[in-house]
């Protein structure tokens, strides 16, 4: 499987940006997506999660009410769609893909990753 994230760039706070993240290969055996970010010196965190199969989705709590993760199965694509940023929120972004089933907000569970799009929220 293959990930290609694409949408960062730089936003005022209060702003908003849309993350795509677009999988191709053999997509049938991924179940759950997830975004993380990694801001300079700190270790990569948990955003959002989506299960394919009933959409059910999982936020961070410095997130929640702000960021929406969704999938549209047929383009096989995520979205993070983000508002009301906060410079907090500057780093890079990373979609992933997990083989598992249920919901998972630890990095090492997750298969597949695309590569980083950077987030930059000035204040």
């Amino acid at each position: 499987v293959q990930l290609q994230a694409s949408g960062g760039g730089l936003v005022q706070a209060g702003g908003s940006l849309r993350l795509s993240c677009a999988a191709s290969g053999r997509t049938f055996s991924i179940y759950t997506a997830g975004w993380f970010r990694q801001a300079p010196g700190k270790a990569r965190e948990f955003v959002a999660a989506i299960r394919f199969s009933d959409k059910n989705t999982y936020y961070a709590d410095s997130v929640k009410g702000r960021f929406t993760i969704s999938r549209d199965n047929a383009k096989n694509t995520e979205y993070l769609q983000m508002n009301s940023l906060k410079p907090e929120d500057t780093a890079v972004y990373y979609c992933a893909a997990s083989t598992q089933v249920i919901i998972h907000t630890s990095p090492s569970l997750y298969d597949y990753w695309g590569q980083g799009t950077l987030v930059t929220v000035s204040s």
